[in-house]
C-alpha cells in the first residue's frame, strides 16, 4: 500500500514539473547549439587546451577588501600548499602559534567556533579547509563586464 501511495505522489510531481516546464517554455531536449557559456559556443565533441596558469604575485601587500564580511584574499602564492584532513600548510605561517614568528596575519577568532558559536581550542573543522573561502589573487580579466563597486565607493555617492 505504501508504494502504491509513493507511485502516484511522484507520477503527480511528474505531471506538476512537466506542466510548469511546459509553461515557461522550457523543452525536454537540449541541442548543443543551444548551449553556451560565458567563454562562447562550446564543441561538446572537442577537448580544449587547458588555458594557461594565471600569474599570481609572490608575496604582495595585503589585498584590499571589496565588500564587507569578504573572506581575505591571499597576497601568496600557494600553489603545492597542502591542505586535507591531515595537515594544513596556511596554519604553519597562520595559527596563533606562529603568526609571530613568520610576519603573517594570524587567523580570525572567528575561525575558532563552532556552529553553535561555541569557542574550541584549535581552528573549527568548518574552517580548516581556508581555499574554500579564501583565494588567491590572480592577473585574471573578468569573464563579463559587471558595473561592481567596491563598498569604499558607496559612501561617496
Amino acid at each position: 500500500m505504501h508504494n502504491v501511495l509513493n507511485e502516484k505522489k511522484n507520477g503527480l510531481r511528474a505531471v506538476l514539473l512537466a506542466g510548469l516546464l511546459s509553461i515557461l517554455g522550457v523543452t525536454g531536449t537540449v541541442h548543443a547549439e543551444d548551449v553556451h557559456s560565458l567563454r562562447g559556443a562550446p564543441e561538446l565533441d572537442v577537448v580544449p587546451p587547458a588555458e594557461p596558469m594565471k600569474k599570481i604575485h609572490r608575496d604582495q601587500e595585503t589585498i584590499a577588501r571589496d565588500y564587507v564580511l569578504q573572506p581575505p584574499l591571499i597576497p601568496h602564492q600557494i600553489r603545492g600548499y597542502r591542505i586535507d584532513k591531515n595537515s594544513n600548510k596556511c596554519l604553519s605561517c597562520h595559527s596563533w602559534k606562529n603568526y609571530k614568528q613568520t610576519g603573517a596575519t594570524k587567523i580570525s577568532i572567528t575561525h575558532f567556533e563552532t556552529r553553535d558559536s561555541k569557542q574550541l581550542a584549535d581552528v573549527s573543522p568548518l574552517r580548516y579547509f581556508c581555499t574554500q573561502c579564501h583565494v588567491t589573487q590572480a592577473d585574471a580579466k573578468p569573464l563579463i563586464k559587471n558595473r561592481f563597486k567596491s563598498v569604499d565607493t558607496l559612501n561617496n555617492e
